[in-house]
């Protein structure tokens, strides 16, 4: 809304000072930033205070865990300060004109419903299953469906290239020749992204169609029964494994920032035509506006982590885990770095791995022996190092050193090749 009243203001005063600073990817994301860290920061506070008057606490059970019941009533559903704390900033400094901003205004309100759901009945229904987990996984089935539908379908969603590169390849279709560009640039659609460390970077997702399809044109036609699908595992397993990470204090904000700041630099380099050129990866018209939604996650992320630290004030319950999850795959997808998740998402992969590494052994030794071995003490990750003794605080700084480890990864594989 603001960058378009800043855009309508320069084009009937274009000599007035500072007209021209919302084509400035770097202004609009420091504004956003800076508007959400103060939404979460100075209404956190009296949303808190509301929760608690509402008697919206967090019912805790007993797995002898140290300090757990000490956590019992602190108010949940703080995930409605991180939605806030994205979209308003969002809405204000972003072009809403642009494809990739509505799809995320769509991930983050879809999402956000699903977890607001899952916690309305937990809490007012006195549901500890909450929303059946039928309900989520269709919830985030439907989401993953539509992203991958615009994403293949989208004229306005399109990778530029070399036209003579984009005229030999036999997995592109071209769309378009930009206008007072670059007249050897040429807009296309395809199914391609990115695979991280290998010198032949670009995965065409049609190449997995070539034993049953022989015509490139067909294949790439017939591409999306490859792409949607994946794009849909990859929003339900990320969305429900950020949600397995929300086990202690601060853990899953935390990581979510770190990871929300890398998806804001990947998002630059993937929408600047120089740096896009110089790492040799692809260059995706309109894909600035995800830096600035990733501003957005990272500031609403530090804000809320200023309340979810340890000693918890609040706990975003599953209406922030399930959102930023989907958001986290959603931005990861739309700038064709999906294959960089388990690296960069790595904290969240671990978790969610320990889950099922744990349920797998648990299920298998019952079969075997009659009675059920656990590798870990408990699952997820996190609660296996309380069971050791160490103090949650301790175990979410060592979490997030590794963040940041893997994070200076996933940067370093856009060169590493």
């Amino acid at each position: 809304m603001l960058y378009h009243l800043l855009e309508y203001i320069a084009q009937i005063c274009p000599d007035c000072p500072g007209g021209n600073l919302h084509k400035f990817i770097s202004f609009r994301a420091g504004m956003a930033m800076i508007i959400s860290l103060i939404i979460s920061l100075l209404f956190g506070g009296h949303i808190i205070k509301f929760l608690k008057a509402l008697q919206i606490g967090e019912t805790v059970r007993d797995l002898g865990l140290a300090g757990q019941k000490e956590k019992e009533g602190t108010p949940t559903m703080g995930g409605i300060i991180i939605i806030m704390a994205i979209l308003i900033p969002f809405l204000l400094m972003a072009d809403l004109l642009n494809m990739y901003s509505l799809v995320m205004i769509l991930v983050t309100t879809w999402m956000g419903i699903i977890g607001f759901t899952d916690d309305y009945i937990k809490v007012f229904k006195k549901n500890k299953d909450g929303l059946a987990g039928k309900f989520k996984i269709l919830g985030q089935v439907v989401l993953g469906l539509i992203v991958g539908v615009v994403m293949f379908h989208s004229d306005d969603i399109r990778i530029r290239m070399d036209y003579e590169v984009a005229e030999n390849c036999e997995y592109v279709t071209t769309v378009q020749q930009p206008e007072n560009e670059d007249l050897n640039k040429t807009d296309v659609k395809a199914a391609l992204t990115n695979v991280p460390f290998l010198k032949d970077h670009e995965l065409d997702y049609s190449i997995f169609l070539k034993p049953f399809v022989e015509d490139p044109v067909k294949r790439q036609k017939w591409a999306w029964i490859i792409f949607i699908p994946m794009v849909i595992l990859i929003v339900t397993a990320v969305s429900n494994a950020a949600n397995l990470t929300d086990g202690i204090d601060g853990l899953a904000t935390g990581v979510s920032s770190i990871i929300g700041a890398t998806l804001g630099i990947l998002a630059y380099v993937s929408s600047n035509a120089i740096t896009a050129d110089y790492l040799n990866i692809m260059h995706l018209p309109g894909a600035q506006e995800l830096v600035i939604f990733s501003a957005c996650l990272l500031g609403a992320c530090i804000g809320f982590f200023w309340y979810n630290s340890f000693p918890a004030q609040i706990f975003m319950g599953d209406t922030g885990s399930l959102t930023i999850g989907g958001i986290i795959a959603a931005v990861a997808i739309l700038i064709r770095m999906e294959w960089l998740i388990p690296i960069l998402c790595g904290i969240f992969v671990s978790e969610n791995l320990s889950v099922m590494i744990q349920v797998s052994y648990f299920k298998y030794t019952r079969k075997k022996y009659g009675e059920g071995r656990r590798i870990f003490k408990m699952s997820p990750l996190h609660h296996h190092y309380q069971k050791l003794g160490m103090h949650e605080s301790k175990i979410v700084s060592r979490f997030l050193i590794i963040g940041v480890l893997l994070a200076v990864l996933t940067l370093i594989s856009l060169k590493f090749r």
